[in-house]
């Protein structure tokens, strides 16, 4: 009975353990953000959680795409909304390790680790058959060009086809 009771409860640990933990690509804007901005504070910085604070809202200012939506929701710009920096200035006071930083910031805000980079596709290899609509669309808007009458997915792709030529010299887009 005991056996069964430990096996149990080792179960329901690992069971947890394994939904709280960060999957591959999870987080990646806010690991990378915290790690650049953990690379860029002095020893004696990163002793201190109020001076972290302030070298992270310094940080901001100079942030851009999503590192600067990241620097927002956690409180860096002046125009933020609310704040959470303790989150942040106090683990990495005690050398606590990017990823399991951004595990802690997810608990308190999940849109934090909602942030993606937008990937890159090379349109001479990717098959246009496999990306979705609102990529595509993306695509043609990156070329400022627009798709009259396009209501189907194949209708985007000729389109983009039809378009291809004149953008060869930039075949690579970001999504």
């Amino acid at each position: 009975m005991n056996r069964a009771l430990i096996f149990t409860s080792l179960l329901l640990i690992g069971v947890t353990y394994s939904v709280q933990a960060l999957r591959e690509g999870d987080c990646e804007v806010c690991i990378a953000t915290v790690t650049k901005f953990a690379n860029t504070l002095t020893d004696d910085v990163k002793k201190d959680p109020k001076q972290i604070e302030e070298a992270f809202k310094n940080y901001c200012e100079g942030t851009k795409l999503k590192e600067n939506r990241f620097c927002y929701y956690m409180g860096g710009l002046k125009e933020s909304a609310t704040g959470i920096l303790g989150e942040l200035s106090k683990p990495l006071s005690w050398s606590m390790p990017a990823d399991k930083i951004c595990e802690k910031l997810k608990k308190k805000d999940a849109q934090i680790c909602d942030l993606r980079y937008e990937k890159q596709i090379d349109l001479n290899t990717v098959d246009l058959k496999k990306l979705k609509v609102r990529d595509l669309k993306k695509i043609l808007n990156d070329w400022d060009e627009s798709c009259e009458g396009c209501i189907e997915k194949s209708d985007f792709i000729k389109r983009i086809e039809e378009l291809k030529p004149k953008y060869s010299s930039s075949s690579k887009t970001e999504l």
